[in-house]
């Protein structure tokens, strides 16, 4: 056999298993900024989507898992959704905002922007919704530039990973500093620590 044919057909098997291992899609997803993850003894898919801040239902679909299961020792791709420099930000507004609230409360407050992006009424970044003119406190007061803690990042990733679960809450307010009459009108669906939750 000449070196030529044997080489076309070492290539031709590489692109078969290769294609067989890693499906197209994976593949252009992973390549695309995504991480891999081993998946460790008592991990679940939902403790990893939380860890990256990647949504529970993105993070199934790449990795074609409809049933929940997190084997031990399996590579998940992990994909890319939102920049460092996003959850950066997010995390500072969500320090500013809930600093002294409870977890719950950090992570609903990272959960109204998040809700803002998927809303016509809001614009349609992370950095434009938080400096949209008028809406954010910290914004006005310089406090969105101080570096957040170890519990507002944490709030973001879940915020990231349960979008799409939990409430649509577009708005929140502290009543014992605001007083908003406008805030008053809103219809108001949980409320944490000193936080309102509205829409």
């Amino acid at each position: 056999m000449k070196l030529s044919s044997l080489l076309t057909v070492i290539i031709t098997l590489s692109v078969i298993v290769l294609g067989i291992a890693f499906p197209f899609g994976t593949i252009s997803k992973a390549s695309n900024g995504a991480k891999k993850h081993v998946i460790k003894q008592g991990e679940s898919i939902w403790d990893i989507a939380k860890q990256y801040g990647v949504p529970i239902g993105t993070l199934k679909e790449v990795n074609h898992n409809e049933n929940n299961v997190a084997d031990p020792g399996k590579t998940l791709i992990i994909p890319h959704v939102m920049s460092e420099n996003d959850k950066d930000l997010l995390a500072r507004l969500v320090h500013a905002e809930a600093k002294g609230e409870p977890y719950r409360g950090k992570v609903e407050v990272a959960g109204v922007v998040l809700n803002r992006l998927d809303s016509n009424e809001f614009p349609d970044t992370i950095r434009e919704v938080i400096y949209q003119k008028n809406q954010f406190s910290p914004v006005g007061d310089g406090s969105i530039n101080k570096a957040a803690g170890a519990d507002a990042k944490r709030a973001v990733n879940e915020a990231i990973a349960i979008h799409g679960y939990t409430n649509d809450a577009l708005y929140f307010w502290n009543p014992s500093i605001s007083d908003s009459e406008w805030m008053k009108q809103l219809e108001v669906i949980k409320i944490i620590g000193g936080h309102h939750f509205a829409i």
